[in-house]
């Protein structure tokens, strides 16, 4: 096989990006919880004006404090158990009727 050939068959180069397989962050927060708190900062800024309309400035404040802060510290409480994390029933089940017949 000449060099002209090797040249030929050689497959096209494209760039790796290494940490791929790792999950999305943004400020801390990983993955599904981006949305989490794209949800909770939403919930305190309409918490903040229904607040501010109904009771006053200071109130709208102080809901917004309490949502965020909630918000946040429910979240990284969540993402600390993991990204993955589910319900894990602890116990004997009896399916009484899981096959037919």
């Amino acid at each position: 096989m000449s060099t002209k050939q090797k040249q030929e068959n050689k497959y096209p180069e494209f760039p790796i990006f290494k940490g791929l397989q790792k999950p999305l962050e943004f400020m801390g927060v990983q993955g599904r919880y981006i949305y989490w708190a794209a949800g909770v900062i939403g919930t305190a800024i309409i918490g903040f004006i229904v607040a501010y309309c109904l009771i006053g400035f200071i109130a709208g404040l102080v809901m917004l404090v309490i949502d965020i802060g909630g918000g946040t510290s429910f979240i990284f409480l969540k993402q600390r158990r993991g990204l993955h994390s589910k319900r894990i029933d602890k116990g004997v089940f009896v399916y009484a009727c899981s096959k037919k017949m």
